[in-house]
């Protein structure tokens, strides 16, 4: 996410002078295009964050280009046979899944076959990823028993859209429960935000002894719970049971993060609930 923060800085000076005619997003698109050239592209969930920004922006102006560098991209990552380079999936890391949004994307409008290979890995990931025994995903195998506000965004999200492309509705109830998972434990019922973790087994170093919780309210974090929660929303038919639960989740974290946003910066601090301590900052990806 160094990459995306220094995007963020780069743009503040000389793309604003340079293109200031231009929407704030097609400049960040135009830096993410020619810092990240499909020569050096990487698998990992920071290029999944950027490329679903040049979607965005493509959607917005229909202008092909951005088009072509996505597909440009994932291409120099999958081969023909589905086999993305550096993709592990005994690693079962929830961050490796975000660039499938993309890699959807791609085969909805090309139906290219290499692109639906490369699909049915991540979803073979998700099928057999570690789980705690309610449900919930572990964010990595590494990471045993451990539930991450992130992979709500880098898993969930991704999972939504392949269950609703390739009609697996009875996905829909599953992906409805790792986010109620996933409340049910980080929230603080006083203030409403949500911990960055939860260790089921209270034995992480981070983790309380009593409760399992990681000991921060990190902005990004709520943010990629927050940003999951509203693009999976799109997936989920209004008549479902779990409908109704989500939205009530959505308006009170909604209503949470707002309190905490600075009123001069319109930011949110790294620590969300701990602006005026030392060492605490502005967090540009988080806001």
């Amino acid at each position: 996410m160094k990459k995306i923060i220094l995007i963020v800085l780069f743009l503040s000076g000389f793309y604003s002078v340079k293109a200031q005619d231009r929407p704030l997003s097609q400049k960040m698109a135009a830096t993410a295009m020619k810092l990240w050239k499909d020569s050096t592209a990487k698998w990992a969930y920071e290029q999944g964050v950027v490329l679903r920004g040049v979607e965005e922006v493509w959607l917005q102006t229909g202008d092909k280009k951005y088009f072509t560098y996505i597909q440009h991209y994932i291409d120099a990552l999958v081969a023909n046979d589905g086999t993305i380079k550096n993709y592990k999936i005994d690693d079962y890391s929830l961050d490796n899944i975000l660039c499938g949004r993309d890699l959807l994307m791609l085969y909805k409008i090309t139906k290219v076959e290499k692109y639906y290979k490369a699909l049915v890995q991540l979803r073979r990931q998700l099928k057999d990823q570690p789980r705690i025994p309610e449900g919930g995903f572990w964010h990595k195998k590494r990471y045993p028993s451990q539930l991450w506000l992130d992979g709500l965004y880098m898993g969930s999200t991704f999972y939504a859209d392949y269950a609703a492309t390739f009609y697996e509705d009875t996905d829909v109830d599953d992906i409805a429960n790792q986010f109620i998972l996933v409340e049910q434990q980080p929230r603080d019922p006083k203030i409403g935000l949500l911990y960055h973790a939860w260790d089921e087994s209270h034995k992480e170093r981070w983790s309380d002894p009593k409760t399992g919780l990681s000991p921060n309210f990190w902005a990004r974090a709520d943010g990629w719970y927050a940003m999951a929660l509203v693009d999976v929303l799109d997936y989920l038919p209004a008549d479902h049971p779990k409908h109704a639960e989500l939205i009530a989740i959505l308006n009170w974290l909604a209503a949470a993060i707002e309190k905490y946003q600075d009123p001069k910066s319109g930011a949110w601090y790294e620590v969300m609930d701990k602006a005026a301590e030392k060492g605490n900052y502005l967090e540009a990806s988080a806001s």
